[in-house]
């Protein structure tokens, strides 16, 4: 049986994450999940990577976001803590980043790249560490929900089929192209080899899968999946 072994939120994106016990799905994805991005004047996301939307700023991996209990969010790095919508954080980003950013919410550009929810099973991250080396930490991969799986890619086989998950309703839509994010230390996990070339030899680039919200809810750790 495929259970959710972990959960996991980015409240800003490219930053560091928080893990979940319970999280909230709703039409966007898990909730609260890259609301906030790190924006330069040129309205680009602070990233890892540089496409039309995202500039490449690797500065930003060494802040973490934490939602607080009065649904505030706070933003942490080896100098002090900020809660977001704090002129200092702006200051503070800026400086280590090496232009003028703000902190803000979505608007009309999302802050999500190709889907609303990524999904990984662990037996693929297995998979994926003893064929290319270092670790299978899950947190490489920035994904929402890492499911308990005993077959490599299994998770591949279920795009444009609908999962029951708790007592949400996912939609899988495709598999997810990796990026250079994959081999960044970010986020706690140390990559220990690199897996974004053996990933374009063998696999297209391609290690989890993104998933539509088709009915929200909630989703446990522990909660089993099943395929409708």
């Amino acid at each position: 049986m495929t259970t959710v072994s972990a959960l996991r939120r980015y409240p800003v994106k490219a930053m560091g994450g928080e893990p979940l016990d319970v999280a909230t799905l709703d039409a966007r994805g898990v909730t609260g999940d890259r609301w906030y991005a790190v924006r330069d004047a040129d309205g680009r996301f602070a990233s890892l990577k540089d496409t039309r939307r995202f500039r490449r700023r690797d500065g930003v991996v060494a802040y973490t976001a934490a939602t607080a209990s009065d649904g505030s969010v706070r933003v942490t790095h080896a100098d002090g803590t900020w809660t977001v919508g704090d002129p200092a954080l702006d200051a503070h980003l800026g400086a280590a980043l090496g232009v003028p950013v703000t902190v803000a919410p979505e608007g009309d550009v999302a802050h999500h790249d190709d889907g609303r929810v990524s999904l990984v099973g662990t037996a693929s991250l297995a998979w994926c560490a003893r064929r290319f080396g270092g670790s299978g930490d899950p947190r490489r991969l920035r994904a929402n929900v890492v499911l308990d799986t005993d077959e490599p890619f299994v998770e591949e086989g279920w795009v444009g089929r609908e999962l029951r998950v708790g007592t949400a309703v996912l939609r899988v839509v495709g598999r997810v192209e990796r990026c250079r994010t994959v081999d960044v230390a970010q986020d706690g996990a140390e990559p220990g080899a690199p897996w974004l070339r053996p990933l374009g030899a063998e696999r297209d680039l391609c290690l989890a899968v993104y998933a539509d919200v088709v009915e929200p809810g909630t989703v446990a750790r522990g909660d089993a999946l099943r395929l409708a």
